[in-house]
């Protein structure tokens, strides 16, 4: 009896230790380091610094990322041939900044279209099988936020 009280009342401490770290997804999730900080996909959306949405209509979008060709001509490359992420590929000394995609528009979080036409704030090319391409086109607004270089270059 006393062991299954004990039992009654460590599975839900367990549970709620497991909910405050955001570790319900096992594994790695995608990230990426810039400039001494890694950046990575949020597991839990509430836990994100930043969130980002995608659109499909390009009057919407706040930012604009193309799908390259070529990895020369990215600003973001991703490539990969393995079935496992290297154990601390992403590791830095500060916790990682989080970014969640939102499934819902909202005016204060970037809003990414992504094209394989131009013109672009950033260029991708992500040949991977852990990142998508959404992944990567969140991970890059993310870590370097809105730019406006094509609307700078139209003034």
């Amino acid at each position: 009896m006393l062991r299954m009280k004990i039992l009654a009342s460590a599975v839900p401490l367990a549970i709620a230790t497991l909910f405050a770290r955001g570790e319900f997804l096992a594994g790695p999730r995608p990230c990426i380091e810039i400039s001494g900080t890694s950046v990575q996909i949020a597991a839990l959306s509430w836990q994100a610094h930043r969130h980002v949405s995608f659109t499909n209509d390009p009057s919407r979008a706040t930012v604009r990322v193309q799908i390259s060709d070529t990895a020369e001509a990215a600003d973001l490359t991703v490539i990969d041939d393995i079935d496992t992420v290297e154990a601390g590929a992403c590791e830095s000394n500060s916790p990682p900044r989080l970014v969640a995609i939102s499934r819902n528009l909202s005016p204060s979080d970037p809003v990414i279209y992504l094209s394989r036409d131009g013109p672009a704030d950033y260029r991708i090319f992500v040949s991977s099988k852990s990142f998508s391409l959404l992944d990567a086109a969140a991970l890059i607004v993310g870590a370097r936020g809105e730019r406006h270089r094509v609307e700078a270059a139209l003034l």
